[in-house]
């Protein structure tokens, strides 16, 4: 059986240093091609480029994982810039949001990762807490809490029992899009995923599983990617 092909999406910076260069890159922290790998997909790495090819990029895939990075400008949910809100990424929230829609058009299966799983909400309507406290450790340090699923979720039929997961944020949904349902909640009431009810296949995560060992999300997505192909 052929592996399903997941685009995932990547940081686009001015300066990156490797060997004897230092350079313009696209970047993509290793763990997410592993986490594609190990759960028997084929990564490929998409740099933000033209929103208006976002459709043909999606059309030639199986499956997009918006994978984690900066904060999403708030000028895409209506509103004023918090001082703690990190600098604008103008053109990789153009890219991935047009990422996100091309892929609901289509249908094709979305996750989510964090800043992925608060961009598919902004997509969609809804809006963002621009700082929450407790849910970092230290500036560069993962930390762990656990999350529980909502019974009769997407989520809660991959991962049914409460998890510890690797989390790395301070921002979270505020206001949920009108299309989407939480499907798993941090001891403190945050948001942790979302989804678009069935028969969609669209799930977003604030954790990074991509920096832990479990990989039934992935798994998920690479199953209904490769169903779908």
């Amino acid at each position: 059986m052929n592996k399903p092909l997941i685009g995932i999406s990547t940081y686009l910076v001015e300066k990156a240093s490797w060997g004897v260069w230092e350079l313009p890159a696209a970047l993509l922290p290793a763990g997410y091609p592993r986490l594609v790998q190990a759960a028997g997909g084929l990564a490929s790495m998409l740099p933000p480029d033209e929103p208006s090819y976002a459709a043909e990029v999606v059309a030639r895939l199986d499956g997009v994982v918006v994978a984690g990075g900066p904060d999403v400008d708030p000028s895409h949910y209506g509103a004023p810039r918090d001082d703690r809100t990190g600098p604008p990424a103008p053109e990789r929230d153009a890219w991935e949001l047009a990422l996100i829609r091309a892929a609901l058009d289509s249908g094709t299966p979305l996750l989510g990762i964090c800043r992925g799983m608060q961009l598919l909400n902004v997509a969609l309507g809804g809006t963002l807490i621009q700082h929450l406290d407790g849910h970092v450790a230290a500036p560069g340090v993962f930390s762990t809490h656990p999350v529980r699923p909502v019974p009769g979720t997407l989520y809660a039929a991959i991962a049914p029992a409460p998890a510890d997961v690797p989390t790395y944020h301070h921002q979270a949904v505020d206001r949920l899009a009108p299309a989407l349902v939480p499907s798993a909640h941090a001891e403190d009431g945050t948001i942790e995923a979302i989804e678009l009810p069935s028969p969609a296949w669209a799930l977003g995560v604030q954790w990074h599983p991509e920096m832990g060992e479990d990989v039934r999300v992935m798994g998920a997505l690479v199953r209904e990617a490769r169903g779908r192909g």
